[in-house]
């Protein structure tokens, strides 16, 4: 009987992250002073809504690079796999930050519809137009790291969806320019504030899901299974659970009967595999000789 474990790290490039996260946050406080300041000026909701909602993302910003330094952390005696799962949690929050900000957007929306007001759409426009290149530029900053880690996916999706919010701010303001009819600002607040709940409430789910050690999306937990089955030292596999350390790293444990006696090195290429076929980083495999310790519990 015999158990070994295997550590995998890979990280994004620190420099290029850290960078991006400095940028996007200083480009943001100063758009979203410059923003409230105009949409008071302006007299338009639309532009104060959306500098709030942009103001949240600044924050939830800043919660996702605490998260990544967090991870990064050596783990401790009390603390053994260190604070990477604090990106998991990092998740969770921005993603109710997200749905606060939409709240407060339905809010003045629908305040707003009761409320007419001479709205100087120009100036609308204008600040609108500059917070798509904005906001589109912070979420660029993001679009490398995305696929691999939900907590800089959650980042992304907060500026793709503040671009979105001001080029539906920039349409209303052209419109209203066009017909002087100024709920249709309040239509277009509509459709943006569905178009990113969808978004925002499958992000939520990813990581409700990550939080209770859901097999992580990537990776198909019947083709790990069947790859362990299927090689020629394994008779029965039991106990294969696998779940995420962080929005990055995942973990394996099983127990394997083996029908002929199996070294290190046995363990040190399954573990090989895991990684390089399913990008399990940790995986610990307990050997077990014979079938006596399996009985009712393998599968």
């Amino acid at each position: 009987m015999g158990h070994n474990h295997d550590h995998h790290h890979h990280h994004h490039d620190g420099i290029d992250l850290n960078n991006a996260f400095k940028i996007g946050i200083g480009l943001n406080i100063i758009f979203t002073i410059i923003e409230v300041a105009y949409g008071y000026m302006a007299n338009s909701m639309a532009l104060v809504a959306d500098a709030g909602h942009n103001f949240s993302d600044v924050l939830a910003l800043a919660f996702s690079w605490i998260g990544v330094i967090i991870s990064q952390r050596k783990p401790t005696l009390r603390f053994t796999y260190g604070f990477r799962r604090s990106t998991i949690l990092i998740a969770m929050l921005n993603t109710v930050l997200l749905l606060v900000a939409m709240g407060f957007i339905l809010w003045e929306t629908i305040h707003r519809l009761g409320k007419p007001l001479a709205i100087k759409s120009e100036d609308v426009i204008t600040i609108a137009a500059i917070g798509i290149v904005i906001n589109g530029f912070t979420a660029w900053l993001f679009v490398k790291g995305k696929k691999s880690d939900l907590n800089i996916r959650s980042a992304f999706v907060h500026f793709v969806a503040d671009a979105l919010v001001s080029l539906g701010v920039v349409i209303a303001g052209v419109l209203m320019l066009l017909t002087g009819i100024t709920w249709i600002d309040s239509v277009v607040s509509f459709i943006i504030i569905v178009v990113i709940l969808y978004s925002t409430i499958h992000l939520l789910i990813d990581s409700i899901n990550l939080g209770l050690d859901a097999v992580p999306e990537h990776i198909d937990i019947e083709a790990v299974r069947t790859y362990l089955v299927n090689l020629p030292e394994v008779s029965t596999i039991h106990d294969l659970h696998i779940w995420a350390l962080s929005t990055t790293d995942a973990a394996l444990t099983v127990h394997l009967n083996t029908n002929t006696q199996t070294d290190n090195s046995f363990i040190y290429q399954v573990q090989h595999e895991l990684h390089g076929r399913f990008h399990i980083e940790h995986a610990t495999i307990q050997i077990e000789q014979g079938d006596e310790n399996c009985r009712n519990n393998c599968n």
